[in-house]
C-alpha cells in the first residue's frame, strides 16, 4: 500500500475544487442572497421589533442548509461519477492509493465549501448593514466556521455512503445523517424517560452511531452574541475532526476492497 504524500493530496483535492467550481455551484451563493433578501422583506411585515434576530436566525439556518446540498448532492455522487465515466480506472494506475484518493477527494470539497460557507456569511453581514440591523459579527464568524466543520463531516459521510452504493442513495442518507445528527441528543433525553432498560440501552447506542452534530451548531445562541466556553468549542472541534477521519477511515476501507 502507498504511503500518503502531501503532494499527491494536493493535486486530487486541488483538481476536485477546480472541478466542482467548474460547474457553477458558486451559483449558490446568488440563490442565497436573492433568497435571504426576499425573507428579510418578508419578515419585516410580521416580526415587528424582533426583524434582526429573526433575519439572522433565517440567514444562518439557510447557509447551513444550502451547505448541506452541495455536501449531500455533490458528496454523494464524487465516488461513483468517477466509476461510471471509468475515469477510477485511470486514476489508480497512477501511483495513487485509494486512501489518498478518498482524502482528496474529501479535502477538495471540503475547500468548496469552505468558499461557499464564507460567501454566504459575508452575504448574509452585506445585507444585515444595508437593512441597519445589528449583528454580532465574531460570534457569527466563529458559528460559520463550525458549520464547515459539520459539512465536512457529512461530506465524509457521503463518501463513505457513495463508497458502496449510488449516488441517489448516498444522497439520500447524507441527508437523513443530518437530520438524525441534530436530534441524536433527544434520543438520550427519551431514553430517560422510558423504563425499559433494553430499549434505553438501543437508544443509548443509536446516539453513539449517529454524530452529535448540535455539538457543532450554534446558530441559536450566536445571534445573540453567545457562544460556548473556549474548551468546550475546543472539545467539540476534536469531535467534530475524529468522527471525520474515523468516517474517512471506513470509507477508504470499503472502497479499498471494490473492484474495477
Amino acid at each position: 500500500m502507498l504511503p500518503l504524500t502531501l503532494s499527491r493530496l494536493w493535486t486530487i483535492s486541488r483538481n476536485v475544487f477546480n472541478e466542482i467550481l467548474r460547474e457553477r455551484v458558486l451559483y449558490v451563493t446568488a440563490l442565497f442572497a436573492l433568497s435571504f433578501a426576499v425573507a428579510i422583506l418578508i419578515l419585516g411585515q410580521v416580526s415587528a421589533g424582533t426583524q434582526d434576530k429573526i433575519s439572522l436566525d433565517v440567514g444562518m439556518g439557510g447557509i447551513s442548509l444550502f451547505g448541506l446540498m452541495i455536501a449531500a448532492f455533490v458528496g454523494g455522487g464524487l465516488l461513483n461519477k468517477e466509476v461510471e465515466k471509468r475515469t477510477i480506472l485511470v486514476m489508480l494506475a497512477k501511483p495513487i492509493s485509494r486512501a489518498e484518493f478518498i482524502i482528496g477527494k474529501h479535502l477538495g470539497l471540503s475547500a468548496v465549501l469552505l468558499v461557499l460557507v464564507a460567501l454566504m456569511t459575508l452575504i448574509l453581514f452585506i445585507l444585515m448593514s444595508l437593512n441597519q440591523f445589528a449583528y454580532p459579527a465574531g460570534p457569527l464568524i466563529v458559528t460559520s466556521l463550525y458549520i464547515v466543520l459539520q459539512l465536512s463531516l457529512l461530506t465524509a459521510a457521503a463518501l463513505l455512503f457513495g463508497s458502496f452504493t449510488s449516488s441517489l442513495i448516498a444522497t439520500l442518507l447524507t441527508v437523513a445523517l443530518y437530520f438524525m445528527g441534530h436530534f441524536s441528543q433527544n434520543l438520550v433525553r427519551l431514553g430517560q424517560k422510558i423504563e425499559s432498560e433494553g430499549v434505553r440501552q438501543l437508544l443509548q447506542l443509536l446516539y453513539l452511531i449517529f454524530p452529535d452534530l448540535s455539538r457543532l451548531d450554534f446558530k441559536n445562541t450566536a445571534v445573540y452574541g453567545i457562544l460556548p466556553s473556549p474548551l468546550e468549542l475546543g472539545v467539540n472541534a476534536f469531535y467534530g475532526v475524529i468522527y471525520t477521519v474515523a468516517l474517512l477511515a471506513i470509507a477508504t476501507l470499503i472502497f479499498s476492497r471494490r473492484n474495477f
